[in-house]
């Protein structure tokens, strides 16, 4: 089964009207290289900032501003930020004592929320734990009670629905405090928010055996797919999608490998790259074109040529030499003529 915290964060199908406001924690006591508490907030999937358990808060760049202007937004997060450290570092002792979890290291992830329709003005808000990347709590809100998504989260259940001001709390969080802070963010943000770079495209191939990967690079913002098509139509047999990863200048870069093996020469015209940015129309259509691939292997004819310019210098060195060889011979005197000649000087 996976897990509905990864799904949710990682989704990029985002509808235009729809805005989202997003914390992903996660925690992780007794990890070496990696501060076992962290969170991140998103809004409409872009990073805002973070905090962990080794440096603090941390704003992005483009919401430092933000932040120094609204102190108390900070003062909030740090304070719930320590909060939650606390609560979860606990729930995963409780856990571990509960499953008879004596060794090793786990993780407990809570994604919690809310998302707005400025169109209809409906909310949603939601509140979902998962244990060692497995699914397993979460919070309904239209009955206050929580669902267990396996067995051992059942005690877990029973013991949370108890504590209703707890629960209020998190209806108050998810249903007032939640949007307005996401409508807060969206006015601040729009700008930068909405803004949309689209990527260069390249075909990239290793070797002439190796799969052509169309490789999109420098857009923003990460809510992006590509794809390959055969006719118009999306291929998934013989596809390799890989992940979108992050640039060092903010923005994000993604490819998607196509094997060429069976494809015939005369059918390499029928196969296109494409690439779609969300909020945007137009959509990145790139031909495969054998002329446009970029790669760093020695073409066959060239490595012939090469061996044959080799050859041709070989056989001219040796005929070189070999003439060198005649003339010298030729130019030297009869070693039995040179002796006669010094023994009669008058002949």
């Amino acid at each position: 089964m996976k897990c509905v915290l990864i799904l949710l964060l990682c989704c990029h199908a985002v509808s235009l009207v729809k805005h989202s406001l997003k914390y992903f924690f996660t925690e992780t006591p007794g990890a070496q290289s990696i501060p076992e508490y962290v969170v991140v907030a998103f809004v409409d999937e872009v990073p805002i900032g973070d905090f962990n358990s080794v440096r603090g808060a941390k704003p992005k760049k483009d919401w430092i501003k933000f932040f120094e202007d609204h102190p108390q937004h900070l003062e909030w997060y740090r304070l719930k930020s320590v909060d939650r450290h606390h609560f979860l570092k606990a729930t995963i002792e409780t856990l571990r004592q509960r499953l008879n979890q004596t060794e090793g290291v786990h993780i407990l992830q809570k994604l919690d929320g809310c998302e707005w329709d400025d169109e209809t003005g409906e909310i949603n808000g939601f509140n979902q734990y998962g244990y060692d990347g497995e699914d397993f709590l979460a919070l309904d809100l239209q009955t206050l009670t929580w669902i267990a998504a396996k067995p051992q989260a059942v005690i877990t259940k029973i013991k949370w629905d108890a504590q209703k001001g707890r629960v209020e709390e998190n209806k108050n969080f998810f249903v007032d405090q939640c949007p307005e802070f996401l409508k807060e963010y969206l006015r601040y943000g729009r700008r930068f928010l909405q803004t949309t770079v689209l990527p260069s495209v390249s075909l990239l191939q290793k070797t002439p055996s190796s799969p052509v990967s169309c490789h999109a690079t420098g857009f923003y913002p990460d809510r992006a797919v590509m794809f390959w098509r055969k006719d118009g139509e999306e291929l998934h047999e013989g596809v390799d999608p890989g992940e979108i990863l992050p640039n060092n200048d903010d923005t994000f870069q993604l490819s998607v490998d196509l094997n060429v093996s069976s494809v015939t020469p005369e059918d390499w015209q029928r196969y296109d790259c494409v690439f779609q940015l969300s909020a945007v129309k137009e959509h990145i259509v790139t031909k495969l074109d054998k002329t446009m691939i970029r790669t760093n292997w020695e073409k066959p004819a060239d490595t012939v040529t090469f061996i044959s310019a080799a050859v041709v210098v070989l056989t001219v060195t040796i005929i070189t030499a070999v003439a060198f060889v005649t003339y010298k011979k030729k130019k030297a005197p009869d070693d039995g003529s040179e002796q006669s000649e010094r023994l009669n000087p008058q002949s």
